[in-house]
């Protein structure tokens, strides 16, 4: 794994998050990011989501808070990529998703744990910082 390209590929992930917040595609079509399981920890808890179903269900409700929040896009504050190994690298940034007037929406700071598997690369963890 290349530093380089997985933040090339993380850019196209972004890209294709911001259409689903604007509402331009369907939140499934973020499969082709996520891996399935996929592991999920916040302040909230922690969550293995096993199947494609769950992964979508999960990423709904973020979507659709997006959506009703009038979300345009997603500037990214800072990031840096860590190449674990051959297989695996860390993505960790600081996101501020905002309004079609700059206004912010909301901020997070979290890490990927980026996977490059028989699939291609996936998401496996997403693992939300504290506030």
């Amino acid at each position: 794994m290349n530093g380089d390209d997985v933040e090339r590929w993380f850019g196209e992930y972004l890209a294709a998050f911001e259409a689903c917040g604007r509402g331009e595609r369907e939140t499934d079509s973020l499969l082709a990011y996520y891996g399935v399981p996929l592991l999920v920890t916040t302040d909230a808890g922690f969550l293995a989501l096993t199947s494609g179903d769950a992964v979508v269900g999960a990423v709904r409700q973020q979507i659709d808070g997006m959506r009703d929040a009038a979300y345009d896009h997603t500037a990214t504050l800072d990031a840096e990529v860590t190449v674990l190994n051959a297989a695996s690298a860390l993505y960790r940034a600081t996101f501020s998703r905002r309004r079609g007037d700059g206004s912010e929406v909301s901020r997070l700071t979290a890490s990927y744990l980026v996977t490059d598997g028989r699939e291609g690369r996936r998401i496996s963890v997403l693992a939300a910082h504290s506030a």
